[in-house]
């Protein structure tokens, strides 16, 4: 009988493990992944990543070939260190380093040994690599760029790091991955999908054939091309006429929202960040602070907006119904007000400005008027401010519009809730945030969000979201991009504003800068400047701001222009501005002088000024600014000859 038991249990014993067994091999489905067997090997096929067009069929970007050394550390028998090192130009400490670091990552999975080998390196390599077990050559597609402007708008790519292996599931060691610009926004678009084959291996670690007929094989499906939005000729004259300067440029076709140009000075040639000389030259522009050629200006610099935020005041005063454009106020050389505060003008005391010559002298007491008379037409100052404040939101100021680019910054438009925090509830009026009249105190801006501004206006209270993207190949673009999105202003409203900005070219602060044959309406502004000097706040250069639209009759282009240390609006940006509208409407430059006055100017010796460790003066020599003795940056105004 316990014969008979011991035979049972033996039977039943085998029967569970032949079934468990069979179930493993022939029926369960919960592990099918081959990169989770040890036995098999994996060998990727990278596909070229799609070509990057302009909105005229440029193309901007397209590929060329790469070859990387990849390396199995379970795989690597014995070598000869020393030859292998030469024929790759590394030491032997750089092979001991990049061996344990693919080690650590994954002793079965291959990883990057060497990147993108020369064309030269990879014939000579090629030839001897059946000596060296563990290593092979994967071949894949660098950028190749056919433009050297745009490195901000294109971005660039590199290998993953461990964050992104950590995120993303898609990536292996040693990839690439786009980084900035489109590279990084449009990544999936533009990468494609990776091709795998999977070999079988013997117990020996021989490679035998295909891994089960290569039933969980798959191909390469090749990225696709993108267009771009921007005008790269209109790209390339704007980076030209900011060479020597800080600072950005943005134009947007008001109709679509489309970003015709995009410009952060200083830049660099976008093939600097391509090869093996990739992270030498990342690591110099990355650790110049002072010119910041990295940081994109056009959609991460906040700027006080200057005068050209008045536009926004005045279209608010007539919305809430305290002027219109027949309203009158007297300008005393400036505006008085509280116990013994005074904004300061440019306009003769005694001076009579309705809204339109307001805007086209651009007169500080009409705004401050206006500005006061918005925030106290309501029982409250606070019930003012957040009034003011969803009208000037309603234009995209404030927030980050939803543009299709991986960075940018929010701007600030402040609220009740900001002023009460800084001076309690109900102990601050109107008089106290009056630097919001003429676009300076609290408000910030970007590039972008002025050029978008300037849009909605020649719209008469309407944008698009501004974005990059024009066309996907055998795909649409995200339907945000067609929605169009309405302010609080009524579209009536924008008519004496529009004049306003006419009469600033044809008789105002930029009738210098006319161009034959083009109706434009503009805003000049300057924006005081400072910074920190030893750890103490010092007076610089003002900013040239200077934003326009054109033909006035039939909108075709807004654009933003920042020039950093520029002095006052018409003195760089408005030129730049005024050149840029030219170029991109009738495709050449009639008005040379003011061409010639921009490439052959230069502003960096005021940027040079803070860092000289010595007094200097700024503003054509109208301040001195005494370098410091004490706890504080003396500033002087020198008298006027």
């Amino acid at each position: 009988m316990r014969k008979l038991l011991l035979s049972f249990i033996i039977i039943v014993i085998a029967i569970v493990y032949i079934g468990r067994l069979s179930y493993l091999q022939l029926l369960d489905t919960s592990n099918k992944n081959p990169l989770n067997d040890t036995a098999i090997k994996a060998i990727y096929d990278y596909p070229e990543r799609g070509h990057i067009y302009d909105r005229n069929g440029t193309l901007l970007v397209a590929n060329q070939p790469s070859y990387d050394v990849m390396v199995i550390p379970r795989d690597v028998k014995p070598l000869d260190t020393l030859e292998f090192c030469k024929l790759l130009n590394i030491s032997k400490e750089d092979f001991i380093k990049k061996y344990r670091k693919a080690y650590v990552y994954s002793p079965r999975l291959p990883s990057v040994f060497v990147p993108q080998l020369s064309k030269k390196e990879y014939a000579i390599l090629q030839e001897k690599m059946r000596k060296y077990e563990g290593f092979y050559i994967q071949k894949r597609s660098l950028r190749h760029y056919m433009t050297s402007v745009g490195a901000n708008v294109l971005g660039y790519i590199s290998e993953v790091n461990d964050r992104d292996l950590r995120k993303y599931s898609y990536y292996q060691s040693g990839e690439l991955k786009g980084r900035q610009g489109v590279e990084e926004q449009y990544e999936e678009v533009l990468r494609g999908q990776k091709g795998v084959k999977f070999i079988q291996k013997d117990r020996f670690n021989r490679e035998i054939g295909s891994y089960k007929n290569g039933i969980f094989d798959t191909l390469p499906v090749p990225g696709k091309d993108i267009t771009l939005t921007i005008d790269n000729q209109l790209q390339k004259y704007g980076e030209e006429l900011m060479i020597h300067k800080r600072g950005g440029i943005v134009a947007i076709a008001p109709k679509t929202g489309e970003i015709l140009a995009l410009v952060s000075a200083p830049s660099y040639d976008p093939d600097l960040l391509v090869g093996r000389k990739r992270s030498r030259n990342y690591t110099e522009l990355y650790y110049d602070s002072i010119a910041k050629p990295l940081y994109d200006r056009g959609l991460n610099a906040m700027y006080p907006p200057g005068s050209p935020f008045k536009t926004i005041n005045a279209l608010i005063g007539l919305q809430e119904g305290v002027i219109d454009e027949h309203t009158t106020f007297t300008c005393y050389h400036g505006y008085r007000y509280g116990r013994n505060s005074f904004m300061g003008c440019h306009c003769p005391s005694g001076t009579h400005n309705d809204l339109i010559r307001g805007i086209q002298v651009s007169c500080n007491a009409y705004f401050a008027n206006t500005y006061r008379r918005v925030i106290e037409k309501y029982p409250t100052s606070a019930e003012g401010m957040n009034t003011w404040e969803e009208h000037v939101k309603s234009f995209g100021l404030g927030n980050y519009l939803g543009y299709d680019l991986p960075t940018g910054k929010s701007g600030k438009i402040p609220d009740a809730d900001y002023y009460n925090r800084v001076y309690g509830e109900r102990r601050w009026y109107a008089t106290n945030t009056l630097s919001n009249a003429i676009g300076q105190g609290e408000v910030l801006a970007t590039p972008i969000q002025l050029a978008n501004l300037t849009a909605t206006i020649a719209n008469r209270g309407y944008y698009y979201t501004p974005h990059i993207i024009k066309k996907i190949e055998e795909d649409t673009i995200p339907h945000k991009f067609v929605e169009k999105h309405q302010t609080t202003i009524d579209p009536k409203n924008f008519e004496p504003v529009i004049q306003g900005m006419f009469d600033v070219y044809r008789y105002g602060t930029a009738s210098s800068l006319q161009i034959p044959d083009i109706n434009i309406a503009g805003k000049t502004g300057t924006a005081e400047n400072f910074t920190k000097i030893e750890g103490k706040r010092a007076q610089l250069t003002d900013h040239s701001i200077f934003v326009a639209f054109a033909p006035v009759e039939d909108p075709k282009i807004a654009i933003a222009v920042f020039v950093e240390n520029g002095y006052w609006g018409s003195r760089w940006a408005g030129r730049i501005a005024s050149l840029m509208i030219e170029k991109y409407i009738k495709g050449e430059i009639t008005r040379t002088d003011l061409e010639k006055y921009v490439l052959n100017g230069s502003l960096e010796e005021e940027y040079a000024k803070p860092l000289s460790g010595k007094s200097f003066t700024i503003n054509d020599g109208k301040t001195f600014i005494k370098w410091p003795t004490e706890n504080t940056i003396k500033t002087e105004k020198k008298p006027l000859p």
